[in-house]
């Protein structure tokens, strides 16, 4: 099992930045990717930002350019720099996780949310 704990949302002004965390604890073998998605109001949920454990990662077309995905992985940890972030940015983010127990198995596990308001 995989316990992940985000932290690092709020409330900014559009243009502003917040930065996001996401840390990954609990029995497994290994994390093969984390990343971040995220729920705006009425709408689906989105994939953001994703890095494997290689450090490839990719971007939401929108937030290329804005949003820096990072990843410690001595730590478990994941980050998202966001800047000149805009209102259609306003979500619930979710962190996720791609890990493998040690039966080699491998499973999808999310965060709580943390939500990010960004007002006009």
């Amino acid at each position: 099992q995989v316990q992940l704990v985000e932290s690092g949302g709020g409330l900014v002004q559009a243009g502003g930045s917040l930065r996001l965390s996401c840390v990954a604890s609990g029995s497994f073998l290994s994390i093969a990717a984390m990343g971040w998605y995220r729920q705006g109001p009425g709408k689906e949920r989105e994939l953001v930002a994703t890095a494997s454990s290689g450090g490839t990662t990719n971007y939401l077309d929108s937030v290329k350019g804005r949003f820096t995905i990072s990843r410690d992985n001595a730590k478990n940890t994941i980050y998202l720099q966001m800047n000149s972030l805009k209102p259609e940015d306003t979500a619930v983010y979710y962190c996720y996780a791609h890990a493998a127990n040690y039966r080699g198995s491998y499973a999808n596990y999310w965060g709580q949310g943390t939500q990010v308001t960004v007002s006009s």
